[in-house]
């Protein structure tokens, strides 16, 4: 168009050229002045397309109220869905908490019950593991009361070494007192090794005691959880988000392991409670039998002691007899052999008397010197006198070999009851003596 009139006409600088591709419809048809309310070139162009048409604004208008209503009609139906939703959730969220409540009550019955049943368990086996130290307590004491008796056996053992020859035998009281002392050494080797099984049994009893202890404390903890969650409600204050606590821990157990791992524990301190009753009659079986037969064998050497001393008493009385008829013999025959030597003796007078006569008879003088019946009777005196000698000193000879022999046995009696009343003193005043401090059956089975 041409420029108005009266304006200065300045050079101004080519507008940019866009190209036409580039620019939107409506501003092209703008552009162009070819739209069906276009001014045409006319100077209000610029003021009409910033506005919309009437019906354009009724069009607005109804699309509003109909979006509007349909909100409305929306929102009302989204409100009675989430009232109903609300009233259901409300409803589903209440079962559910009676549900755990309920759940949380059977788990705390349940928890209580195992805890009751492992706190009997620990009752009991501290129980039986005290009786078990008692009964081990008197293994101990029976252990240490056998060594006074194998002290006093082998004492005696050693006293009796001590005999003299020929009282110096294998006789029946050394063969009682082997006897004992092999069942002493038996009865101490059985002691210690049900000493050392009640202590395997006191450790075996104290360790499950142990683990139902654990378990136990486990369950109160647990039990206090659970009690301390059925309190919570939904006035609880001190309740509050853990976002990270719905899962399931990689160590959780089961119900059917949880129920398990305590009938399991409970099961093992069953059978260590019964394996410890066992052993306590057992060690009271070991204690009685083990004591009975130690006071048997005391009895059996003490009676073997007694025969022994009987029999030493009696050959030590026969020994003292023969002693005392010795003795008299001795004295008869010593006044036998001072008989016989006075009888030799009165033989030397007439033995002189008679050689005297002879002798001087030899001198008679020529025929006088005659073989007459005095001659012959003189010869037949020396002779008989001779004879008569000879015979007494024979006899003497004999009657001071009897008396040597005499004194022989005389020493050998005496040597012999010397024996007897060392093997007497020793059997009855050391070894008899002694076994009076053997303990008694009491002290034996271990009560004292």
């Amino acid at each position: 168009p041409a420029p108005h009139a009266g304006v200065l006409l300045t050079k101004e600088p080519a507008p940019q050229t866009v190209p036409v591709s580039d620019l939107p419809m409506k501003v092209w048809e703008m552009a162009l002045n070819t739209g069906p309310d276009s001014s045409s070139g006319l100077a209000t162009a610029g003021f009409r397309t910033a506005k919309y048409l009437p019906t354009e604004w009724h069009q607005n208008n109804c699309d509003l109220y109909h979006k509007a209503l349909a909100g409305c009609e929306q929102s009302e139906h989204g409100r009675a869905e989430a009232k109903e939703l609300a009233e259901h959730t409300a409803a589903i969220t209440q079962r559910a908490q009676q549900g755990s409540t309920a759940a949380l009550g059977q788990c705390l019955q349940d928890t209580h019950s195992w805890k009751s049943k492992l706190q009997k368990e620990i009752e009991d086996l501290d129980a039986e593991t005290g009786l078990l130290a008692a009964q081990k307590l008197r293994l101990e004491r029976a252990l240490d009361a056998t060594e006074m008796p194998y002290a006093i056996c082998t004492d005696n053992l050693q006293c009796r070494e001590k005999r003299q020859p020929p009282d110096l035998v294998r006789d029946e009281v050394e063969k009682e007192l082997l006897k004992e002392a092999e069942l002493i050494r038996n009865v101490q080797e059985l002691l210690k090794r049900t000493l050392m099984q009640a202590s395997n049994q006191i450790r075996l009893n104290r360790d499950h005691k142990e683990v139902c202890e654990m378990d136990w404390s486990d369950k109160v903890e647990a039990y206090n959880i659970d009690d301390r969650c059925g309190r919570y409600s939904n006035q609880s204050t001190n309740v509050q988000f853990h976002l990270g606590s719905v899962k399931f821990e990689e160590s959780a157990s089961t119900p059917e392991t949880w129920a398990k791992f305590s009938h399991d524990n409970i099961y093992r301190a069953e059978r260590e409670k019964l394996a410890s009753v066992n052993l306590r009659t057992l060690v009271d079986n070991i204690l009685h039998d083990a004591s009975h037969d130690l006071k048997l064998q005391c009895d059996a050497v003490d009676e073997a002691f007694a025969r022994r001393c009987e029999e030493l008493d009696d050959a030590k009385h026969k020994l003292e007899h023969h002693l005392q008829k010795t003795l008299k013999e001795i004295g008869d025959q010593e006044a036998n052999i001072a008989a016989l030597k006075q009888a030799i003796k009165d033989k030397e007078a007439p033995m002189k008397v008679a050689q005297t006569r002879l002798y001087d008879r030899s001198f008679r003088p020529n025929v006088e010197l005659c073989r007459d019946e005095t001659q012959f009777r003189l010869i037949s005196e020396v002779e008989q006198l001779t004879e008569s000698i000879e015979s007494l000193k024979k006899r003497l000879l004999e009657s001071e070999q009897a008396l040597r022999n005499l004194e022989d046995t005389r020493m050998n009696l005496e040597k012999e009851i010397a024996v007897k009343t060392n093997s007497i003193f020793i059997d009855r005043q050391k070894c008899k003596a002694h076994r009076k401090h053997y303990p008694v059956v009491f002290r034996l089975a271990g009560y004292q």
